[in-house]
């Protein structure tokens, strides 16, 4: 993401969720229902299909993403979201101001700076808000499967695949990022097949009220 390096020409053919929301969104839709925010920003909201799953489950969205063919798509299939092209580079915060919830879901995978990143995330947030981040998970276990089945730079991280996933992210890894970004109480959840070799997790992450 962002002006500089960026997923300006990730792919979107349609505006369809991806085989990650069956998994992810039950989920994300669970913390949501625990927090019953008013206003969501979705960061990196691609073709919009996770955006009008939940403006028409009731929320009140907005979102941005660099990618111009995303954002095509998802005005065209769903003309009344609030989309915008934008990076987590920029000043987003000053541009859209504080919501509820900031949600980026598949994203941190994809960012050259990270800590840009979580700090655009965090000034998004408003003081007694929360974040949530989902990205693919790795621990121990299923590194180690990855290896020994040989999919290392295939279907896990191709060097063909371009402005695909970048970085690998452990549960302490994230938590790590998103604590030095100032959040606290920072929760992760894992989703997809067991624990131990998860597909996904979701981290939460509250700004404490000052």
């Amino acid at each position: 993401m962002g002006k500089t390096k960026h997923a300006s020409d990730y792919v979107y053919s349609n505006a369809k969720c991806g085989r990650s929301h069956d998994y992810l969104l039950p989920r994300v839709e669970a913390i949501l229902d625990d927090l019953q925010p008013n206003e969501i920003f979705d960061l990196g909201c691609g073709n919009g299909s996770v955006m009008a799953h939940l403006v028409e489950n009731g929320y009140n969205v907005t979102g941005v993403d660099p990618s111009e063919e995303g954002i095509t798509e998802a005005k065209k299939a769903f003309p009344y979201l609030d989309v915008h092209i934008g990076s987590a580079y920029d000043d987003l915060s000053r541009q859209y101001g504080q919501y509820d919830v900031t949600l980026s879901l598949e994203v941190v995978e994809h960012v050259y700076y990270p800590r840009k990143y979580a700090d655009t995330v965090f000034n998004l947030t408003r003081p007694g808000g929360h974040a949530i981040i989902s990205t693919p998970y790795h621990g121990y276990l299923k590194n180690l499967l990855i290896a020994l089945m040989g999919e290392w730079g295939h279907r896990h991280y191709s060097p063909f695949w371009t402005n695909g996933h970048i970085k690998i992210w452990s549960p302490s890894t994230l938590k790590k990022l998103l604590r030095e970004a100032g959040f606290k109480q920072i929760r992760v959840h894992r989703v997809g097949r067991l624990p131990s070799i998860a597909k996904s997790m979701i981290v939460t992450a509250s700004k404490v009220s000052e």
